[in-house]
C-alpha cells in the first residue's frame, strides 16, 4: 500500500490568471473589488485591491477564499445556525458570507477564490469569471 499519491497544485500561473479575470470582470461591472487567490489550504497564493474597494473587504474576501478552501464548497452555503459557532471556533477565520468558491480542477480541489467589495451577487459573478479562466468546475 502506498504511503503518498500525486496531487495537483494551482501554479503561480494559474493564480493569477484567474486573477486577471476577476478583474477585468469587476472592471466590466464597474464595481472595485478585493480579489484573493487561495491554495487548497488557504495560503495565500495572490492578491489585488483595486482602486476604489472597501478595504474592510480586504479581510473579506481573505476570509471567503479561506472558507471555500477549507470546506470544498462555495461560501454562503452553511446553514445560518453554523455561522456564529463557525466564526468563534476559528477566531473569526472563516466567513459564510458569499463570494468564495473553490477551484476544482479534474475533481480536485486545488485552492480558492475570494471577492470582497461589492454585493454578494457581484462578488459571486467576479469570481466566476476567475474560475472559469482557468478551466475550475463550477460548484
Amino acid at each position: 500500500m502506498p504511503y503518498t499519491k500525486p496531487f495537483l497544485k494551482l501554479t503561480h500561473e494559474g493564480a493569477l490568471r484567474a486573477l486577471d479575470a476577476a478583474l477585468k470582470k469587476a472592471e466590466a461591472l464597474g464595481v472595485p473589488q478585493n480579489i484573493t487567490i487561495v491554495d487548497d489550504g488557504g495560503n495565500l497564493l495572490a492578491f489585488l485591491r483595486m482602486d476604489g474597494a472597501k478595504t474592510m473587504s480586504i479581510r473579506t474576501s481573505q476570509k471567503k477564499a479561506i472558507s471555500a478552501a477549507s470546506h470544498r464548497q462555495p461560501s454562503g452555503q452553511l446553514k445560518a445556525d453554523l455561522e456564529l459557532k463557525m466564526a468563534i471556533a476559528t477566531d473569526g477565520g472563516l466567513t459564510n458570507l458569499e463570494g468564495g468558491f473553490p477551484i476544482v480542477i479534474e475533481g480536485v480541489c486545488v485552492g480558492a477564490i475570494g471577492v470582497g467589495s461589492g454585493t454578494g451577487a457581484q462578488d459571486c459573478e467576479v469570481a466566476r469569471a476567475g474560475l472559469a479562466a482557468i478551466g475550475a468546475q463550477a460548484l
